[in-house]
C-alpha cells in the first residue's frame, strides 16, 4: 500500500514538474513572438525620456532587432533557470551555472564573442539596417542585425552571414561626407597655357552652376609628363551618393566652356 501511494505521488510529481517546464517555455516562446512589440515599446519609451537625441528610423530599426533578440536570449535563459531549480536547490543551482558558464566561456568563445560584441552593437552606431557597407571582404546593404549575426544583401543577389565576433574593421558606404566626382581630360600641349585659366575660373563657377558640387575642384597632373598632348586630372567633391551622377555632367561643361574658348581635347 506504502509503495502504491509513494509511486501515484512520484508520477504526480513528475507531471506536476513536466507541466512547470511546459509552462515555462510556453512563456518564453510568447515573450519571443511578442519581442519585438516588446523592444519597439522599450525604445519608445527611451526616445521619451530622451528628447534631445532622436533615433534616426534606419537606427531605430536596428536597435528594435537587437533589443528584440535580447528579449529573446534572457527570456530562454530563465526557462531553462527555472526548469532546473525544480531538481536542484538555490545553491546547487549558481555552482552549475558558474560552471557551466566557465566551460562554455573556454569551448565556445568564438559564440561568446559574437554575443559580446552582438550586446556592443546596442550602444554603438557602427551601422545600422539598410546601409551600405563592406564586412570582411563583403559588401552588401545590411538586411538585419541580431545579437549573433549580421545579414548583408550583396549586389548579385547573395545572402551572407557574418558573426559577429568575426567584425572587426566596417567599411560603411552610407556615412560619406562626400562622393569623388573626379574626371580626366586631354589638351594640347600648346593650349595648356590657356586652358588652365579658363579651367580654374570655371571650377569656381561651377560650384553655382551644379549646385551638387560642394567645392571648386582642384587641377593636377597624376603623371607629370608633357608631350603632344597632356592629361589633366579635375579633382572635385560631390554630395554624397553623388558622384557617377556628376561626372558628365562635369565633363560636358569643360567641354563646352573649352571648346567656346576654341580649345579641343584630346582622344
Amino acid at each position: 500500500m506504502w509503495e502504491q501511494f509513494l509511486e501515484i505521488w512520484n508520477a504526480e510529481m513528475w507531471w506536476s514538474y513536466l507541466l512547470r517546464i511546459f509552462v515555462y517555455f510556453l512563456v518564453a516562446y510568447l515573450i519571443h513572438r511578442l519581442s519585438g512589440r516588446m523592444a519597439r515599446r522599450l525604445l519608445r519609451i527611451g526616445s521619451l525620456a530622451s528628447k534631445r537625441r532622436k533615433l534616426r528610423p534606419d537606427r531605430q530599426k536596428t536597435l528594435t532587432s537587437l533589443v528584440g533578440s535580447a528579449i529573446t536570449f534572457l527570456a530562454m535563459v530563465t526557462a531553462v533557470l527555472l526548469s532546473l531549480n525544480l531538481f536542484v536547490g538555490g545553491e546547487t543551482l549558481v555552482w552549475m551555472v558558474g560552471l557551466f558558464a566557465a566551460a562554455f566561456g573556454l569551448g565556445a568563445r568564438p559564440l561568446v564573442s559574437d554575443f559580446l560584441t552582438g550586446i556592443g552593437f546596442l550602444f554603438e552606431d557602427t551601422f545600422d539596417v539598410g546601409e551600405k557597407v563592406d564586412i570582411l571582404g563583403n559588401e552588401g546593404v545590411v538586411e538585419s542585425v541580431n545579437l549573433r549575426t549580421t545579414t548583408l544583401r550583396a549586389g548579385s543577389g547573395e545572402l551572407f552571414v557574418v558573426p559577429n565576433g568575426e567584425i572587426r574593421i566596417v567599411r560603411n558606404f552610407s556615412r560619406g561626407s562626400f562622393s569623388p566626382a573626379t574626371v580626366t581630360i586631354k589638351v594640347d600641349a600648346d593650349d595648356l597655357s590657356r586652358a588652365l585659366p579658363i579651367l580654374e575660373v570655371l571650377g569656381k563657377e561651377a560650384t553655382l552652376l551644379l549646385p551638387n558640387l560642394l567645392e571648386p575642384w582642384q587641377i593636377i597632373s597624376q603623371s607629370g609628363a608633357i608631350g603632344q598632348q597632356t592629361e589633366l586630372t579635375l579633382v572635385a567633391k560631390a554630395k554624397y551618393a553623388m558622384g557617377a551622377e556628376m561626372r558628365p555632367r562635369l565633363l560636358a561643361l569643360v567641354h563646352e566652356r573649352l571648346n567656346e574658348s576654341g580649345i579641343h581635347l584630346g582622344d
